[in-house]
């Protein structure tokens, strides 16, 4: 029998947040259960903006990457951006490769085709070379390429990898690397997509046609304390604090040259918010002998945000969102700071006039990767899917996108994250699949309508044929699978055979890890070379897993929850016989199947077309954010019946809630028909709540995941 878990918490844990982060009850008690409780989380769930992701340039090869592309723009080398087959890939090609070409850069792009492996080859680069190349420009791999990035640099091709795949040990050299997993990255969020990492650097390209590249900053302000005064300093490269100092002086004064500030100041830019307040406290603090050569943001700022004009920074403070979340008391000088990036990001616009609609379009692709990659969503993860989903639904799809989703019946329709992720990612990434990725960059990159058409019929026809190469593969490998889980065991799910096609060694690893409810490998063999996916199960590290393989392997990596491998056909014996010694040590956590999480419990009157809006706040869904679960008791069930396309295997029914009659979709339950109920019966019923459009029209509906009977 299936347990309901309802995580027990207490008025106090919900009141908070009410108060701290205004939100309603229902909204903060599915926060609490969900241990979304600290500001900088919540953020992510409250906010869109763009203002609230990281920069770019907070990775420390940012600028060492900009600068390089910079140089090949002037000296007008030829430059490739080489990527990968999957949604990822193909998006991260298409944003750098639209950002280059709009710079006039001489820019071409490969990906891997037909049965080539993973990963940037020798091949490729001596074929490159022989063009006089001279930089290459990885995007979504490459973290793993030390053999051919030092073969690159012999032959005089510099690198820079953009990846965002688990690095190991050794790192390629000489390269320039930007991958939020490397310890020295300088990026604070691990988790984002190769197409984010990508969208990183193009931004930081951006920034670097305006004056604000490489211009070093103070912001300075003064802060009246108990027992004197706090001269605080924040020193900005890129809009990006490297350094922060907080000088304190007492009542009396002090002597500028005694302090750490000339030191501190020498050289930098000093920007400050009211000069005539700001003198007046540094006169205090170091009499009038100390010069300042001040530039007053307030008159500059004001135009573009004249709400602020008559403000001090003390009122400013707490105006502040990103205070709001962040978890202590809202500065003087953090809220400056925040002014200034904001002020910057407007002129921003102004000065770039295309920045906008290139942006959106951008987004739009770093969204679907996100989805594909499966990204947790959380942090900015969150809201470059916001942004995808708000411009598309907005009717603004890029060229491309509009004609897949013209294709697929998608248009009219309002797009959601599931939308995203099963039916535009999983033909998207059918096109890599099935050895055709070419056709997934046409569609975005061809300029004549009549071409990306033809492109979006070519990669449904890739997804149809995926289907039935998954349906195949998983029919002949069900008796190995079965026998295999034993021999592993009872830790592994393995199956090797030649009938595989390797584009969907990761679809059928991902079946069999949900059908044994454990860690499950799938190989197939290409030549000579034996080529497989891993897929985890209950909170495996499989990229640990493979990292202890590596001796065996040509190449390897993933991440925490998938990757891909390849080996010499003639080391099958040596990779079988080490996996099942390994397969002993695998830790796996108590299986989850039979136990649902209940974010809250839905009295029956409150049960309303309302609780849309509850889920829209909480969407995008996904990776660590899974679809909101609510459990509403004694409804009756006032219809049912059998529907399907072909095999009637679903239940549509009715229930009665107050003034709503609520339709249900309960899919492969027709055997809980007359077993668990009847039409009449009392049931207590654990759900989704989703929109069903139909001819235009949305409707509400529930998406079933449990039912019992009610207990009287």
């Amino acid at each position: 029998m299936s347990i309901w878990n309802k995580k027990n918490i207490t008025k106090n844990e919900i009141e908070r947040l009410e108060k701290k982060y205004r939100v309603d009850a229902l909204v903060a008690s599915i926060l609490v259960r969900r241990g979304i409780t600290e500001g900088r989380d919540i953020l992510y769930y409250m906010e869109d903006d763009l203002r609230f992701c990281h920069s770019g340039f907070s990775f420390s090869a940012m600028e060492d990457a900009v600068d390089r592309i910079l140089d090949a723009q002037e000296e007008r080398e030829k430059v490739l951006i080489f990527g990968d087959r999957d949604v990822d890939g193909v998006s991260s090609t298409t944003v750098l490769y639209e950002c280059l070409k709009d710079m006039g850069l001489d820019v071409q792009y490969r990906l891997p085709l037909g049965d080539d492996a993973y990963g940037l080859s020798m091949a490729v680069i001596d074929d490159f070379s022989k063009e006089s190349g001279t930089l290459i420009i990885t995007v979504d791999c490459g973290i793993t390429n030390i053999a051919e990035v030092a073969h690159a640099a012999e032959l005089g091709i510099d690198v820079i990898i953009t990846d965002h795949h688990e690095p190991q040990e050794e790192l390629p050299s000489p390269s320039i690397i930007l991958n939020p997993k490397c310890a020295d990255s300088g990026y604070p969020f691990r988790e984002i997509s190769g197409c984010a990492v990508a969208f990183k650097l193009v931004s930081a390209l951006r920034f670097s046609r305006t004056r604000w590249y490489k211009q070093d900053v103070s912001l300075l302000n003064v802060v009246r304390t108990a027992d004197g005064f706090t001269v605080e300093c924040i020193k900005l490269r890129n809009l990006v604090p490297q350094s922060r100092l907080r000088e304190p002086i007492p009542l009396s004064g002090k002597p500028f040259e005694q302090t750490r500030l000339p030191a501190y100041l020498e050289g930098q830019i000093i920007l400050i918010w009211d000069e005539n307040y700001i003198r007046g406290m540094l006169n205090q603090c170091f009499g009038t002998s100390a010069d300042f050569n001040l530039i007053d943001l307030r008159p500059i700022l004001s135009k573009q945000l004249p709400s602020f004009a008559a403000l001090p920074l003390s009122h400013i403070k707490n105006m502040s969102k990103i205070a709001r979340y962040g978890g202590h008391e809202p500065t003087e000088t953090g809220s400056f700071y925040n002014l200034y990036v904001t002020y910057v990001h407007i002129m921003l616009k102004k000065t770039l006039p295309n920045l906008a609609r290139q942006e959106e379009q951008d987004l739009q692709l770093v969204g679907l990767a996100a989805l594909a990659d499966i990204m947790p969503m959380k942090d900015e993860n969150r809201i470059f899917v916001k942004q995808a989903m708000a411009s598309i639904n907005a009717n603004r799809a890029r060229p491309g996108l509009l004609e897949l989703m013209a294709g697929l019946d998608l248009l009219g329709k309002r797009i959601n994250s599931i939308d995203i992720g099963w039916t535009l990612v999983s033909n998207l990434n059918a096109a890599g699949r099935t050895g055709h990725p070419e056709l997934a960059v046409d569609l975005f990159l061809k300029p004549d309508v009549s071409e990306r058409e033809a492109a979006a019929q070519k990669i449904k026809e890739c997804n149809a044929e995926r289907k039935q190469l998954t349906v195949d593969a998983f029919q002949y490998a069900a008796i190995q699978a079965k026998a295999s889980v034993p021999l592993y065991h009872n830790k592994l799910c393995v199956v090797i055979d030649e009938r595989i096609n390797r584009g969907i060694t990761g679809l059928l690893a991902g079946r069999l890890a949900n059908a044994y409810d454990v860690p499950a490998l799938a190989v197939t063999f290409v030549g000579n070379m034996a080529v497989g996916s891993i897929r985890s199960a209950r909170n495996v590290d499989v990229s640990a897993l493979l990292n202890s393989m590596g001796d065996i392997f040509t190449a390897h990596g993933g991440h925490t929850f998938a990757g891909g491998f390849s080996f010499e056909r003639n080391k099958l014996e040596t990779f079988e016989s080490k996996l099942s010694a390994l397969s002993e040590t695998i830790v796996l956590e108590e299986s989850h199947s039979d136990i649902y999480d209940i974010d809250a419990e839905i009295p029956e009157k409150y049960l309303t077309p309302e609780l849309l809006k509850v889920c829209d706040l909480f969407e995008p869904f996904g990776n660590e954010n899974e679809e909101l679960t609510f459990m509403s008791k004694n409804l009756e069930v006032v219809d049912a019946r059998l529907i399907g396309r072909t095999e009637k295997v679903n239940l549509k029914i009715t229930f009665a809630a107050g003034q709503y009659k609520w339709p249900a979709l309960f899919w492969g339950a027709k055997d809980r028909w007359h077993r668990d109920f009847e039409i009449g019966d009392r049931v207590d019923i654990l759900y989704h709540v989703q929109r069903n459009t139909y001819n235009g029209i949305e409707m509400p509906q529930l998406i079933l995941v449990d039912l019992r009977k009610t207990i009287a």
